[in-house]
């Protein structure tokens, strides 16, 4: 499959920054190309970030104008909390994306990936009133660590940033209202499977309310009480298992993410 032409050669990119860097810039890529796979993209727009190892405020974007099936570790852009790049590249970056992105990173310290989507059924829930239902099994882990952020309209505004964080606070996962979903990890495999559960929850919801049948809620009781639950069918094998697993199917698929 012909890709875009890259804007640095990759020995120039890799031989520019760290192990740690390039290391974390293939999972990412990675990650890109694993949420088109599934479909989750949306075009050029949307964004994963993750911040640089060894640094408080260097993070690691999709260029835009790239579609997530095109995104290699040496097309990542490098840019500081505010932005700005600091590593020569001739893409720019959606500001109202990384606005998001940004936010997240400066409140939260334990997270080094942020991933932002607008699938369809995430979309559709962050319409609804009553958000994310407890109607499943993968909703009650969602629940665990849901937060909701309500719309206030594209986000470029810096006087959001506040909201939004307070907003998030210390869960892992959140619904923008009328916009999407929004994810975040201790590393890129940990956002991701947030985001698998996030997503799935909400796309059995949707399949769920469209066959027009009464949902059977789970009792407050189980929700209550699933964190243990969680922790001993997740807990060590969660991402630690899924993400590992994750790379070798991109690597089946097109090991070209690593370029």
């Amino acid at each position: 499959m012909e890709r875009a032409r890259q804007v640095a050669p990759k020995a120039l990119v890799r031989d520019s920054v760290s192990e740690a860097e390039w290391a974390l810039r293939v999972e990412l890529a990675a990650c890109y190309r694993m949420i088109a796979h599934l479909g989750w993209d949306d075009l050029v727009f949307t964004h994963i970030s993750a911040r640089v190892p060894g640094s408080e405020d260097h993070f690691l974007l999709n260029p835009y104008g790239l579609m997530f099936d095109e995104i290699t570790a040496s097309s990542l852009v490098k840019l500081d909390i505010h932005g700005n790049k600091v590593m020569s590249s001739s893409y720019d970056v959606i500001p109202a994306g990384f606005n998001i992105h940004s936010a997240v990173h400066e409140a939260r310290k334990d997270a080094l990936c942020v991933i932002h989507l607008h699938t369809p059924e995430g979309v559709a829930v962050s319409c609804q009133k009553g958000g994310l239902l407890p109607v499943s099994q993968t909703a009650l882990y969602a629940l665990m660590s849901i937060a909701y952020h309500p719309y206030e309209g594209v986000a470029l505004e810096e006087d959001e940033k506040p909201r939004l964080q307070a907003d998030l606070g210390q869960k892992k996962m959140m619904i923008l209202e009328n916009h999407g979903l929004l994810t975040c990890g201790r590393s890129v495999g940990d956002a991701f499977l947030a985001m698998f559960t996030l997503q799935r929850a909400c796309q059995v919801q949707v399949m769920a309310q469209a066959g027009g049948g009464e949902l059977i809620e789970i009792p407050k009781a189980i929700l209550d009480g699933i964190g243990r639950q969680v922790r001993q069918t997740l807990g060590n094998s969660g991402s630690d298992r899924v993400w590992p697993a994750i790379i070798r199917k991109m690597e089946r698929l097109d090991p070209s993410f690593r370029d």
